[in-house]
């Protein structure tokens, strides 16, 4: 079991919080926000991702998709 923590939600939020759960959707109001949270991290990851991508430059346009798939896949079986 992990930490308990207690929150203040909006009524709006609240709301939309019990829906959920009264939904099927989600078991919990403790799955709802762990749903959120989880996806608020992949959120973080992709905007830093986007960040550093922007932040490399221009790609070579001489590669074309099958050249950074074919990069990729030598990538992945190296590791």
């Amino acid at each position: 079991m992990g930490a308990k923590i207690s929150i203040s939600l909006t009524e709006e939020h609240a709301r939309l919080l019990n829906e959920a759960v009264a939904s099927g959707d989600y078991a919990s109001s403790s799955e709802v926000i762990r749903e959120a949270l989880r996806d608020w991290r992949s959120k973080q990851l992709l905007g830093r991702l986007w960040d550093e991508g922007i932040a490399s430059g221009r790609a070579d346009e001489r590669e074309t998709i099958e050249d950074i798939k074919q990069a990729a896949r030598r990538h992945q079986s190296a590791g």
